[in-house]
């Protein structure tokens, strides 16, 4: 067995993996930001602290100006239409400061605990009320003191947003990367197969991952289609299958032909789930190992 051809087999897949990635991660950025998704589970935490003044917090100043400036819709980007989207991100302190300020606690003179509670009282039902009294009843009696708390406080509500929004990403680039392995038919087990046993693909699939290596792997949809387009011979499509179908038409063929299939399209959407940047990360790692070039007895096809 050649090591080298053995790895051009590698490089064969990280580049198919990292091509496919790409369209997971363009369609999942398009979709998300197109349906505000983070925007969506900021908002849902922010009603965690601020309740029924949720709109009042982030209509404060300081807020509106954190507000990314998109494309209004797909078609905006003909007439440069854009507009002020949801909140995404909020540094910490911008957010005690945007609290306080809702909240009456914003000038910092001296009250006893009797007034801090009568302000915070006075705040709609919310988790951020609700801490802000305990912190009261625990001795917390300066404003001061209350902005520290809420400064942790505020810290881990956030931490908790972004992770929320990190797990429902990752589920829909898994459900993707499904769909597009299944709609391209991608079959990890007979693409291997496929350039294991050619070595012009191989040489051919080696020099475009070095090419785009040297490029900085930085795609845009078009480009990715093209580089799609590029490897053709790769099958990548359920066009694939007419050179793969049993010989024989006996029951036990068929039912191998199709537990191979499944775990092959399985190995494939596993992959790619993995996101476009581990493959590109280890594209480089495999092409540095591999010297830039086709191996010296690429020419065997095993």
């Amino acid at each position: 067995m050649s090591i080298s051809q053995t790895l051009e087999v590698g490089i064969g897949l990280i580049l198919v993996y990292y091509l496919l990635g790409s369209i997971v991660s363009w369609i999942t950025q398009m979709l998300l930001e197109s349906q505000q998704t983070r925007g969506k589970v900021l908002q849902d935490y922010l009603h965690k602290i601020a309740g029924d003044k949720t709109v009042d917090l982030t209509n404060l100043p300081q807020m509106k100006a954190l507000q990314p400036i998109r494309y209004k819709n797909v078609f905006g980007v003909f007439g440069a239409n854009t507009e002020a989207k949801m909140i995404e991100k909020i540094p910490v302190g911008t957010l005690v400061d945007a609290f306080f300020d809702i909240s009456g606690l914003t000038n910092p003179t001296t009250v006893d605990a009797a007034e801090l509670k009568n302000i915070v009282g006075a705040l709609p039902e919310s988790e951020g009320k609700a801490a802000m009294l305990k912190w009261i009843d625990q001795g917390v009696y300066s404003v001061n003191g209350l902005r520290g708390r809420a400064n942790d406080y505020f810290t881990g509500i956030l931490d908790q947003a972004a992770n929320k929004f990190k797990a429902n990403a990752r589920s829909f680039v898994i459900l993707l990367s499904i769909l597009v392995t299944l709609v391209l038919g991608t079959d990890s087990i007979q693409l291997a197969k496929t350039l294991w046993q050619n070595a012009e693909l191989r040489a051919v699939t080696a020099g475009q991952a070095n090419l785009l290596v040297q490029q900085g792997g930085q795609l845009n949809i078009d480009q990715i289609i093209a580089e799609l387009d590029k490897l053709s011979l790769v099958q990548l499509t359920w066009w694939q299958l007419s050179g793969a179908l049993p010989a024989e038409t006996t029951a036990g063929d068929w039912v191998g032909f199709f537990f191979l299939k499944f775990i092959g399209l399985g190995l494939t959407a596993l992959a790619v789930s993995q996101g476009s940047s581990f493959w590109y990360d280890l594209l480089k790692k495999v092409t540095a190992r591999g010297g830039g070039s086709g191996s010296s007895d690429s020419g065997a096809s095993g």
